[in-house]
């Protein structure tokens, strides 16, 4: 459960802060929402109490999580199966919408991985430009830095620099 002034990441849509509950008479039954206003664009949505684990509404996560997510984008030794650009879309997209921010960083890494060996398409790139963003959010809360500053890490650790 979560309160007023809590964050929390909502899948596919980033982190958020919780504003207020709200209670509305939907179908004859009456139902609680949590109202969360998502940082990135200010989007504010309506989320049934009753259904946050379906949805995957979840914490910020720990420190000691940040670091397991910066070793996923240090791995490089990745065996990609060979399919097509849309069958992986789609399985990047099903990762993305898990609502974990391990599955994020697979993404990012694996397609920062194909771009270095071949142009993505569109949908692939606008992907890894929403996996980065994502994550640079969330992570930029657990560790309490600067957006930029974590977005540069992950750069120099995606580029496979030392200490990055």
């Amino acid at each position: 459960m979560f309160s007023v002034g809590d964050m929390a990441v909502y899948p596919a849509h980033g982190v958020g802060v919780i504003e207020a509950e709200e209670t509305k008479v939907i179908g004859g039954v009456e139902k609680t929402f949590y109202v969360m206003r998502i940082l990135d664009n200010n989007m504010t949505v309506l989320i049934p109490k009753d259904n946050i684990n379906r949805i995957g509404l979840r914490n910020i996560i720990s420190p000691q999580e940040v670091e397991k997510v910066y070793g996923i984008l240090r791995e490089k030794e990745v065996n990609f199966n060979h399919q097509t650009w849309n069958r992986r879309y789609r399985e990047y997209m099903e990762k993305i919408k898990s609502g974990s921010i391990f599955e994020l960083a697979h993404v990012l890494r694996d397609l920062h991985l194909i771009s270095n060996d071949k142009q993505l398409s569109f949908g692939e790139r606008r992907m890894l430009e929403t996996a980065k963003n994502l994550l640079v959010k969330e992570l930029s809360l657990a560790e309490n830095k600067e957006e930029q500053e974590i977005s540069e890490k992950i750069d120099r650790i995606l580029a496979g620099e030392a200490g990055g």
